[in-house]
């Protein structure tokens, strides 16, 4: 049975920038409807699944549920005016996050060794001075800065042009477009219209990077930029849609889930001092801290899966060719699975939180934001001290990815010299 209320709630962007409200949300329906059926004014009716045991079930079942056709929430009339702008297609951009089956496969593999755990562990002193360049820049503030706008958008950011062998001066393109394309449901990134900022990114993305595969093939470099340029499936070049798709998933997920963790799981350090200082008396709690910013942050808050036949999910009868939508930061507060949920604890173990997601679409770049986050408070840790907030941070209002859209904080340098 739909609720009116909570299923307008589900839908509104600005739920999302508000922890309280997202997570009496989730609460309630985790507690008396957890597959619960949305019917949404002016949205397609679909299955919100809250329950951290739900979601692990559909994602591991990918041969029922399925990426295709729908991926996130999506109003019909702003799918109406993708497909208008796509000659039919309702999709902006045709990634592995889109993809299922054979083809999800064939194309992830395509950068899978980029990114396997031994291979990322070779950046650790690249990335490690990247980090420090950018608490440089946070050292050179004086004592306070917006450490989202200053430090936290840029760090990983870096980090993934780098990757791609994309230059740095391109950096602050990039991350407009990616900001727009994520966020542009907040007004203070899509000033007028929200759908025609996030088609206008996509275009001037592909624009972008249409230029750099153009490049990468007449002079291939060691770099992913020339490793999905010259890619090939099945024998074949990968067509321009899906290849420039490629890049702009690597592109805007890669760093902007990161940095949303990074600035998040600062604001949960400050905001439990009593952590903070757990974490700086031991620093090995390191690798146990970040999984618990994960959880906590949740950037990614849903994908999307589509029945291919009729399954039931917790009593409720789920008909081939509907919708669920996987609600990560309701199952990553499941108190059937973390004890005091509400509460940071940055020694918490185990920590089996969904944040990366599971089965066969879990997250490709995980490794790398693992070592990004870990490298980054080592070092912030070590360099700074009495960090502390120095005004109200906020949120972006979105409801597919979105982390801190500002976080003032005054701070010491431990470091004299």
């Amino acid at each position: 049975m739909s609720h009116p209320s909570f299923d307008q709630q589900i839908v509104d962007p600005k739920t999302y920038a508000d922890d309280q409200v997202s997570g009496a949300l989730f609460a309630a329906l985790r507690r008396d409807d957890p597959v619960h059926w949305v019917e949404a004014e002016g949205f397609d009716p679909f299955w919100a699944v809250t329950k951290h045991a739900d979601v692990n079930e559909v994602e591991l079942k990918a041969d029922i549920f399925i990426n295709r056709p729908r991926g996130m929430i999506q109003s019909i009339a702003d799918t109406e005016r993708i497909k208008a702008a796509q000659g039919g297609n309702r999709l902006l951009a045709d990634t592995i996050v889109s993809m299922d089956g054979e083809d999800h496969k064939l194309y992830r593999g395509l950068t899978r060794d980029w990114f396997l755990p031994a291979n990322v562990r070779r950046l650790e002193e690249q990335v490690r001075a990247i980090a420090r360049d950018y608490l440089d820049i946070m050292a050179a503030a004086g004592t306070s800065c917006d450490f989202v706008n200053d430090v936290a958008k840029w760090f990983p950011l870096r980090v993934i042009t780098m990757i791609l062998g994309i230059p740095p001066a391109d950096e602050p393109r990039i991350l407009q477009l990616a900001q727009q394309s994520f966020g542009f449901s907040d007004p203070d990134i899509a000033k007028v219209d929200a759908m025609k900022t996030r088609l206008g990114a996509m275009q001037q993305f592909f624009e972008y990077f249409g230029g750099v595969t153009e490049d990468r093939r007449k002079c291939p470099r060691d770099d992913l930029a020339s490793v999905i340029a010259n890619g090939t499936i099945r024998g074949e070049p990968i067509e321009r849609f899906k290849t420039l798709s490629y890049y702009v998933i690597i592109a805007s997920a890669g760093h902007d889930t990161t940095s949303s963790s990074i600035a998040g799981g600062l604001l949960a350090l400050i905001q439990n001092p009593e952590e903070m200082q757990r974490l700086r008396a031991n620093p090995k709690l390191i690798n146990v801290a970040i999984e618990e910013m994960f959880r906590w942050v949740s950037p990614v808050k849903h994908f999307f899966r589509t029945a291919t036949r009729d399954y039931e999910l917790r009593g409720k009868s789920i008909k081939a060719g509907e919708a669920l939508m996987m609600c990560y930061p309701s199952a990553n507060f499941d108190e059937d699975v973390f004890e005091r949920p509400a509460s940071f604890r940055a020694d918490r173990s185990p920590n089996r939180h969904l944040a990366f997601g599971t089965g066969a679409h879990h997250c490709l770049g995980q490794p790398l934001a693992r070592l990004e986050v870990k490298v980054f408070f080592e070092e912030l840790l070590e360099r700074f001290d009495d960090i502390e907030l120095a005004g109200k941070p906020s949120a972006v209002e979105a409801s597919f990815v979105s982390g801190l859209k500002t976080l003032p904080i005054r701070f010491r340098s431990s470091q004299t010299g």
